[in-house]
């Protein structure tokens, strides 16, 4: 489970000192001067843990900033900090924008020469076997920041408000984390009539490597928060599972998230043997946004009101 270490400005801002009304209105002017400057210095640098426990201090609010995880790229475009994204991934396709912005990644291997040549004031970095590749960008001096994969809501709300933090908009995180939890919330007040949950299979990757997600993962949080069981929810992560098992615990429900081969629902249709799950027989089959529901970013909300509404289209009519 990741353990968020939310960090706060450590910046501390000092009073003004008044002088005595005996002094002359030139005396209290100078003496302002030579106080209020040295505040203003102090107050410019601030410090944000990343969720290494890495502390990284900024002198100043980031102006250019490189983002190696597509779900991060859309936290700084939904906190109004896009027109700072220098770098993205290969991948990055959200919001339309990003596919004007250099590409530095394919997601799994970042071009470190890139980056430093873009010379951006930090980078957002998360950890997926990319720690060496990461080291050429620490040793130039550009701050690297890194948050790891979330694994549930709370993390999700935990890397808004770590980014937030860090470009300086601590206040516009906190508004973006409630805008989410209001969303989410709103559709559960709309399922509050929803007597049993319908039980889905959600197929995150094909045949014939077939896997699922389980518990302890934010897709789960929106299965969850759609008011929609898991078949699978007694297992962890997100783990390969076999035709046989699926067929065996018989979803209501089938989504798929897969977008890269043809025609991905009928494909799962004309499976051997799935013609018995009474999902296949009562054509409860459908391809989900795999963006929306694949990135634990600032559209969960939007993945969990596209789950409702796929299971229970007659609540959202």
């Amino acid at each position: 489970m990741k353990n968020k270490k939310f960090a706060g400005w450590f910046a501390s801002f000092m009073l003004v000192l008044f002088l005595a009304a005996c002094n002359t209105a030139e005396d209290n002017a100078d003496n302002n001067d030579q106080t209020e400057q040295p505040q203003e210095e102090e107050s410019a640098s601030y410090t944000v843990t990343d969720d290494m426990g890495t502390e990284v201090t900024f002198e100043q609010v980031p102006e250019t900033v490189v983002s190696l995880q597509p779900s991060n790229t859309e936290i700084l475009f939904a906190l109004d900090a896009g027109d700072k994204v220098v770098g993205v991934t290969d991948v990055d396709n959200y919001p339309e924008e990003v596919q004007e912005i250099e590409k530095v990644s394919d997601s799994m291997t970042v071009n470190a020469e890139k980056v430093i040549e873009l010379n951006p004031d930090v980078v957002i970095a998360y950890t997926v076997g990319a720690e060496e590749q990461l080291q050429p960008i620490i040793d130039s001096g550009i701050p690297v920041f890194v948050i790891q994969s979330a694994l549930t809501f709370e993390d999700v709300y935990g890397d808004i408000q770590q980014i937030a933090d860090v470009m300086g908009v601590g206040e516009k995180g906190e508004a973006l984390v409630q805008s989410i939890q209001d969303q989410i919330a709103s559709v559960g007040e709309k399922l509050a009539g929803v007597e049993e949950d319908k039980q889905l299979y959600l197929e995150i990757s094909p045949a014939p490597d077939i896997y699922t997600t389980g518990s302890n993962t934010f897709q789960q949080e929106i299965l969850k928060a759609a008011h929609v069981g898991n078949v699978f929810g007694d297992q962890e992560g997100w783990i390969k599972v076999s035709e046989e098992d699926i067929i065996s615990r018989n979803p209501e429900v089938i989504a798929t998230t897969v977008n890269y081969v043809d025609n991905p629902i009928e494909e799962l249709k004309s499976r051997t043997g799935w013609d018995q799950i009474t999902a296949i027989s009562g054509d409860a089959v459908y391809q989900l946004d795999s963006d929306i529901t694949s990135r634990p970013g600032p559209r969960i909300g939007e993945a969990v009101q596209l789950v409702a509404e796929t299971v229970y289209p007659e609540v959202f009519q």
